[in-house]
């Protein structure tokens, strides 16, 4: 009887993925032959058939998609053994995968890093910006260990850690002939052109509703798929935009303006998977943010309102 090894797994897997032998085996770096023989080697030491070959394209069969389930999560624990069996305790070494949604990118991830690298210039951070929903999938896949993002509800098995409440303002930039009052009545930006993220950004959705809620229509000059962006033009341009108030900590050129009523706060969160290895690193990182917070003075989670996802 033929040994069951692991790259049987991932050959299966890659097939899978790709439903063509031909490009999983260019994905593999090994010869279609070759792969082919060991799928069938597979088949042969399981006594099933993993995959359907009589279609255009490689199917699995019930019993390979069941199959593949369970080669994919012993894959991934395997993985999170190998990590823990080389974490390093004092820190001197290690990795730590993080994953952000955009609005973070502006004014967390640099003090963030910062203070990773003064601390633990050891651990090198792979950092993936992406929305709140691939960040959960990514942590129950084990392609990352944190992720920053807001208050639920999160997918089954995702732990979320309160850190700060994110006040949303109106934020302006270069100096302005009649300064705006302080808090502005939200329905005075009916008279405002606005430079806002695009719709496909959570916070733009936030912000949507609650000029809905108030009946406000501001006239919107600007889109753009990127806070940077916005922050460029704000700080160049009589626009105004509407962003988390700690993005201005940073940016000595741009000014909040309390909005009245204020828009709903939202709650930050750490997010971890439910029961997954967490490594020196991982400890190091969630103390160092809990720290980063206290001393940037964001208000702490539940004191200004109820967060909203």
């Amino acid at each position: 009887m033929a040994v069951l090894e692991l790259r049987h797994l991932r050959y299966l897997l890659a097939v899978a993925e790709h439903g063509n032998f031909t490009r999983a085996a260019e994905e593999l770096h090994i010869s279609q032959p070759t792969l082919s023989q060991q799928i069938r080697q597979l088949e042969r030491t399981l006594g099933v058939q993993l995959l359907d070959r009589t279609g255009r394209t490689v199917r699995l069969t019930d019993a390979g998609a069941v199959y593949t389930d369970h080669a994919r999560r012993a894959l991934r624990d395997l993985a999170a053994a190998e990590r823990a069996v080389h974490d390093v305790q004092d820190l001197s070494r290690g990795d730590l995968r993080l994953g952000v949604t955009p609005t973070f990118t502006a004014y967390l991830v640099g003090p963030l890093t910062a203070e990773l690298h003064t601390r633990h210039p050891g651990i090198r951070l792979t950092l993936a910006e992406m929305a709140q929903d691939r960040i959960e999938a990514a942590l129950l896949a084990d392609d990352l260990d944190l992720g920053i993002a807001f208050a639920g509800p999160h997918l089954p098995g995702v732990t979320a850690t309160a850190l700060f409440t994110e006040t949303l303002s109106l934020v302006t930039g270069i100096p302005r002939a009649r300064p705006l009052p302080a808090p502005l009545p939200v329905r005075a930006l009916k008279d405002e052109r606005l430079a806002l993220l695009s719709g496909d950004f959570a916070t733009r959705g936030h912000i949507d509703a609650y000029f809905a809620r108030h009946r406000t229509a501001p006239h919107i000059a600007v889109e753009a798929n990127s806070v940077q962006a916005l922050i460029e033009i704000v700080q160049r341009t009589p626009l105004a935009t509407v962003l988390p108030d700690a993005i201005t900590h940073d940016h000595p050129h741009l000014t909040p303006v309390p909005l009245d009523p204020p828009p709903p706060t939202r709650t930050v969160t750490l997010l971890h998977r439910e029961g997954a290895y967490r490594s020196a690193a991982t400890h190091a990182f969630t103390e160092l943010t809990r720290d980063l917070v206290r001393t940037r003075g964001y208000t702490p989670a539940g004191e200004a309102g109820v967060g909203a996802g």
